[in-house]
């Protein structure tokens, strides 16, 4: 009977271990759920209801239903945003991880050994340099240098070149500028994780492929590319996602012209909500571009997770 009584009371008592892990969760994770709630799932609701709504941003919201949402299926300039947000993608996620790679396997594999770790990690920063500086600043200077007596047209006009192309401001060149911007400014991210990764890997995998009389590009493909796959699956998935919410850069370059050539959905949204004053349009705008990167979000991590159980 003491003995049934004793593990009675043992089980209705809280272990110490138990209590201080209910205080780890409180002390860490209760502020970032409070923050997330009030920054981003809060004003995702609200910004769902608005869609339904046709709203200036002054006075009362009147409720039109799926209106602008059926508008969104009609509108040319909405399907043409989405269209350049894949040029994006190519340019801020598929070439920055191609290069990546291979300049970070070139900085580990050849430049380090030779010149020393400290020439390694200054080349390292400098690729990462873009990453760090404020997009308004990498804008402004990117802009100088594409302007029509820019750099890069007054050393075309010294090559013989008369008539050098007005990079942002001609619909033709725009979008192919803004591109080569965007992988210029993540270049750097993906090759600093790419190096991390490569110092996990196990020397002897190379090794044994370079006694087998493996090249350095066979050794790259075959035995630093597959061990760098939730490395790779990372990069692509935040720049994928980067690109399709990328604001800043069209911003200060082009504001989505000339025309509509480098109009993107994040800028789009911006135009309706603050240009034309069609809250509820931009607003209808901005949950699909939501659900995309969400629907995105998750078909990467079910790629990455089935690839990790195989």
């Amino acid at each position: 009977m003491t003995t049934t009584a004793t593990i009675a009371r043992g089980a209705g008592r809280v272990s110490p271990l138990s209590r201080q892990a209910r205080k780890g969760y409180l002390r860490y994770l209760l502020p970032g759920a409070v923050g997330f709630l009030a920054v981003v799932f809060v004003p995702f609701l609200m910004n769902i209801g608005i869609s339904f709504t046709n709203w200036s941003g002054v006075g009362s919201p009147t409720f039109v239903g799926l209106e602008n949402y059926r508008r969104l299926m009609r509108d040319h300039f909405f399907w043409s945003a989405f269209e350049h947000s894949i040029w994006f993608i190519v340019a801020m996620a598929i070439v920055p991880t191609v290069l990546g790679l291979f300049l970070a396997a070139v900085l580990f594999d050849y430049i380090e050994p030779r010149f020393g770790q400290r020439v390694s990690s200054v080349l390292r920063a400098g690729f990462y340099l873009p990453q760090v500086l404020p997009v308004a600043v990498a804008g402004v200077v990117w802009g100088w240098i594409l302007n029509p007596y820019g750099a890069i047209n007054a050393a075309l006009q010294q090559l013989g070149i008369d008539d050098p192309p007005n990079w942002l401001g001609d619909s033709r060149w725009a979008l192919p500028s803004v591109m080569l911007v965007l992988v210029w400014m993540q270049l750097g991210y993906g090759l600093v994780i790419f190096m991390a990764g490569m110092a996990r890997i196990d020397p002897q995998y190379h090794e044994a492929a370079e006694l087998d009389g493996a090249s350095w590009f066979a050794r790259f493909r075959h035995v630093t590319v597959p061990h760098l796959r939730p490395e790779v699956f990372v990069v692509l998935l935040t720049t994928a996602i980067a690109a399709l919410k990328v604001f800043g850069p069209v911003y200060v370059l082009t504001k989505g012209g000339p025309g509509n050539a480098t109009n993107v959905p994040s800028y789009y949204s911006y135009s309706n909500f603050f240009g034309s004053l069609q809250v509820g349009y931009g607003a209808a705008v901005a949950t699909i571009l939501t659900l995309v990167v969400i629907a995105m979000a998750i078909v990467f991590i079910r790629i990455q997770s089935k690839n990790e159980g195989v």
